[in-house]
């Protein structure tokens, strides 16, 4: 039994004019840490809220451990345990106090270990009787991640966890969210920083306009797709034969070349072109460049 199925998922908006998600189906197997990976408004968003049962399927299904997050919505959502993008919280209690009201919603009861347990493991625990209105931000999205995990939940989903939070936090909930999936927890993973699902999704879907568009081993994904890029820096503008295939980013250009003879040529033309370079780099591509050329070559 796959941890999380989803059956055929779609999502219309206004009066079916809007197609969100258009028949989606895939699997997570229990005990895997898996990426959900796509541009803005792509539909991650509207198959995270339709999971979580806060927005209703326009067909299709999803089940969790079993159990359709419609028809038996309790204990599919005592399965999951979800870090919201957005920072929502209670202003009128502690941090300490905030864990313990969830873990009564789940009914969870004598849970004072486990919850000192995630207040040290997430750097919380000299804040644990502070209240909420007073922690930074950074601070109120570990809230989110502790409250999320209260309840045990076996099936983990974390949607941009790390959004506009300090490197501090980020190597705190891996390393946190690392062990729990090793001692058997699933996990779902939706980001923007495809660093992080290189390093960590044992497997990603990549989604464009509702759709599945690239569904595999991460592994896979980078050797299916593989290529050598050079990378440099230069304050000089690119010859325009070069500049067409270029991915710059301020100072930085990445160009991606098939063999050796490319490189060559590519050298040679910014050669001729007395186009100085800095720190110049040959070495393989990366999640981000696999990303980017399914996401250009998808729906072509």
């Amino acid at each position: 039994m796959p941890a999380i199925r989803f059956d055929q998922v779609s999502k219309t908006y206004r009066g079916g004019q809007v197609r969100a998600l258009d028949g989606v189906s895939f699997e997570i197997a229990q005990g895997e840490f898996f990426g959900l990976l796509g541009p803005n408004g792509a539909g991650k968003t509207s198959l995270i809220s339709i999971l979580a049962g806060l927005s209703q399927a326009s067909g299709g299904s999803i089940q969790v451990h079993g159990h359709d997050v419609v028809s038996d919505y309790a204990a599919a959502r005592r399965a999951l345990g979800i870090v919201p993008q957005e920072l929502v919280f209670d202003p009128f209690f502690s941090v300490r106090e905030a864990l313990e009201i969830q873990s009564g919603y789940f009914g969870v009861r004598n849970n004072g270990a486990w919850i000192t347990e995630l207040l040290e493991n997430l750097g919380l625990a000299d804040k644990a009787r502070a209240n909420m209105r007073q922690l930074s931000g950074g601070m109120k999205r570990r809230v989110l991640v502790a409250q999320a995990l209260v309840h045990r939940p076996p099936v983990i989903v974390l949607d941009e966890p790390t959004a506009g939070v300090d490197v501090e936090l980020r190597q705190t909930l891996w390393q946190f969210i690392a062990r729990l999936n090793r001692e058997g927890h699933t996990v779902l993973l939706t980001t923007h920083y495809l660093e992080e699902a290189e390093a960590l999704c044992q497997r990603l879907a990549m989604l464009k306009q509702g759709r599945i568009v690239a569904l595999d081993r991460t592994s896979d994904l980078l050797a299916g797709r593989a290529s050598t890029m050079l990378r440099f820096k230069t304050d000089a503008a690119l010859p325009p034969s070069l500049a067409a295939q270029s991915r710059v980013t301020g100072r930085i250009v990445q160009i991606k070349a098939h063999d050796a003879a490319e490189v060559e040529t590519i050298l040679a033309t910014l050669r001729a072109a007395a186009c100085p370079v800095e720190d110049l780099e040959i070495g393989r591509a990366d999640l981000e460049d696999v990303f980017l050329e399914i996401m250009q070559g998808a729906g072509q």
